[in-house]
């Protein structure tokens, strides 16, 4: 891995990459993770792919939205708090601009079924498919562990709820540990983290504080802010499964009250599936409707503060457990199991929403010829997907 330079030029390098992937990451959590494993692992090297596969085994089993909780992982993997901090700000506060923008002016605009929104749609297929070709063959280079990725893949398939993908991944680390708890391994290479467990422990105790207190104190000390806090606080702490999930909760939570309207609950999904980054910045949207651009930024911040809290109370604690033979061993089973849900969601939902004819079918090809055979640039990539699907929607 690349050695870190001064600590400022760390935070720097953070905050200007993350961007750059927050302007350019579309086609929801999963394309996210191929984009990072191109940006982090690939080009810049920071982490291997084996500690990746970790991360993004680690930030499954989590509340929350994973592809920002493996942003923020490798940001304070990379850069300590600071770099955590930097890192979600770079890949969250494009798409929570563009959506504040969108509350403001296009609340009416339907994005969704517009022929550039779906090109970006096909370039996701392009993404994932890259990325499970490069993790699957680092994690499951023998035919036991492409076994258990396929039926990982099957389940996933049939049961595609976010309890279905915790249970898949614990399974698939207990047999992981049957299989492989005898075999010499490699030990994992530890990653740089500067994070004092004690910080960790604080970071528990604050997450489960304000879950169980700011209930009390919307009672105790009623007001509109206090409400939007404990609101997306609360949703952001208990939601698994991503941003997809978190849609219908928070319409229970935001339309009944009489926050914000049905139509524009649904312009506002739109919208959201328009920009890059993570789905959660949907918060963004409705802080604004709520109560301006002050909302906007309440909102977003309480949404995304557990996933923060929560990866900040785990990764102190992480080298540890990797060290652990027994520990190596369930991951073994795990990163198959990863590669088998990431096998899973190439079909549904990216493939699915995606390929609806043979143009389709062949821009993703294209999509996907430029990332692995020619290393385009994501942008460019994205870019051509765009216009491409535009023509396709004249024809």
């Amino acid at each position: 891995m690349n050695k870190p330079s001064s600590l400022w030029g760390r935070w720097l390098e953070i905050l200007l990459v993350s961007t750059k992937l927050g302007l350019t990451s579309f086609g929801g959590p999963v394309a996210h993770l191929g984009y990072f494993r191109d940006e982090y692992v690939k080009k810049r090297k920071w982490l291997d792919d084996r500690s990746y596969a970790d991360l993004v085994a680690l930030c499954q089993f989590l509340p929350g939205p994973a592809s920002s909780q493996v942003g923020i992982s490798i940001g304070m993997v990379r850069g300590g708090i600071v770099g955590g901090v930097l890192s979600w700000v770079g890949f969250t506060m494009p798409s929570v601009i563009a959506l504040i923008i969108f509350a403001y002016v296009l609340q009416g605009f339907d994005a969704a079924d517009s022929g550039w929104i779906h090109g970006l749609k096909i370039v996701a297929v392009a993404v994932v498919a890259q990325a499970l070709l490069g993790m699957g063959k680092n994690l499951t280079p023998d035919r036991t562990r492409i076994t258990m990725a396929v039926i990982a893949a099957f389940i996933t398939l049939f049961y595609p709820s976010a309890l279905g993908q915790i249970l898949t991944i614990i399974i698939a680390g207990i047999i992981g540990y049957i299989l492989y708890k005898k075999v010499e391994m490699k030990p994992a290479e530890d990653m740089v983290i500067t994070i004092r467990k004690s910080t960790g422990i604080i970071a528990w105790v604050l997450f489960f504080g304000l879950l169980a207190g700011l209930p009390i104190l919307r009672q105790a000390a009623p007001s509109v802010w206090i409400s939007m806090v404990d609101t997306f606080y609360r949703v952001g702490s208990i939601v698994f499964g991503g941003g997809h999930v978190v849609l219908p909760m928070m319409e229970r939570e935001v339309v009944p009250p009489g926050w914000v309207t049905e139509a524009e609950f649904l312009a506002g999904y739109g919208a959201t599936q328009a920009v890059p980054g993570p789905l959660f910045t949907f918060a963004g949207y409705l802080g604004t409707i709520m109560a301006g651009w002050q909302g906007a930024l309440i909102a977003t911040i309480a949404m995304f503060f557990p996933s923060f809290l929560l990866v900040l109370g785990t990764l102190p604690f992480w080298n540890t457990l990797r060290r652990r033979p027994a520990f190596q061993a369930a991951l073994m089973g795990i990163n198959a199991a990863v590669v088998g849900i990431l096998l899973a969601a190439l079909y549904d939902p990216v493939w699915t929403s995606a390929i609806k004819s043979p143009a389709d079918f062949a821009l993703a090809l294209g999509a996907f010829t430029l990332f692995v055979y020619w290393k385009a640039a994501p942008w460019m990539v994205v870019a051509a997907a765009a216009v491409g699907g535009y023509v396709i929607s004249l024809l």
